[in-house]
Order: structure tokens, then sequence, then C-alpha cells
């Protein structure tokens, strides 16, 4: 009994080459890769093919900032079946200020054994900023 091929085209991004990829594979296993310039990409094709992951990034709300929301992201990849529900979960968060750059937004996100974090550092309205200012030339 003959196992299906499928090939697909895909783009690697394990490094800044973005190779094209085109991938070979039955329901069990690679087996070609062709155009990957290093080895990461067998690894990516495997990845992609049979456990797709990926990094969330959204925004979430905060209260008592100069801005009214503060972009977040998962730590490490997760699922991609569970981007669209992080977005969802995520989306109906409020945080408030302050906020720092790794505050953890909500641990274990949908018991994905990943937290979701805050990437940028906001202040209370009322909180001046630590900007150094800068010496006149004369």
């Amino acid at each position: 009994m003959k196992r299906k091929l499928t090939i697909k085209n895909l783009t690697c991004i394990a490094c800044p080459m973005g190779c094209d990829l085109e991938v070979t594979y039955t329901p069990e296993k690679i087996i070609e890769v062709k155009g990957n310039t290093c080895k990461r990409g067998i690894t990516y094709a495997e990845t992609e093919i049979f456990h797709p992951e990926r990094v969330v990034t959204t925004t979430v709300r905060v209260k008592g900032a100069r801005i009214e929301f503060v972009p977040v992201k998962t730590e490490k990849t997760i699922p991609k079946k569970l981007t669209h529900s992080v977005i969802k979960h995520a989306s109906g968060v409020t945080l408030k200020a302050p906020v720092k750059v790794g505050d953890i937004v909500i641990k274990n996100i949908l018991n994905s054994g990943v937290n979701l974090i805050v990437t940028r550092n906001l202040v209370c309205v009322n909180q001046k900023s630590k900007k150094r200012k800068r010496k006149k030339s004369s």
C-alpha cells in the first residue's frame, strides 16, 4: 500500500535568509525538504507541517496611562490552533498603570504552559517619565 505524498511550499522563518522550501511529506513523516540553505530549514518544515507554532502578539487595555493600550506577547511559541483564542482571551483584560516589560498579564494562558507578558513600559499619567534632560550646546 502506497502512502499519499503531499508537497507544500513554505517560506522558512528560522533564520534571516527566508528560504523558499518545497516540502514533500506523508501524514507520518517528512520525505524531503528542498530549498533550505541551513539545517534549521528542515526542523522548521517538520514543525510547521506537523505541529505549527506561533508567538502571539496583541494588545491589552491599560487604565491610568497616557495611551490606552499596551503591546503584549506570549513568552514562547504556542500551538497555532490557540492563536485566535489567546487574542480573544487577552481582549477581555484591563491592566492598571504602571506596567513594565516582562510583567505577566496572564499566567499559563489557556493552559498552554506559556505566559502572556507586557512588551512596553507605561507609567501612570501622574508619574513623570525618567528621561534625561539634554544639555544645550553653546
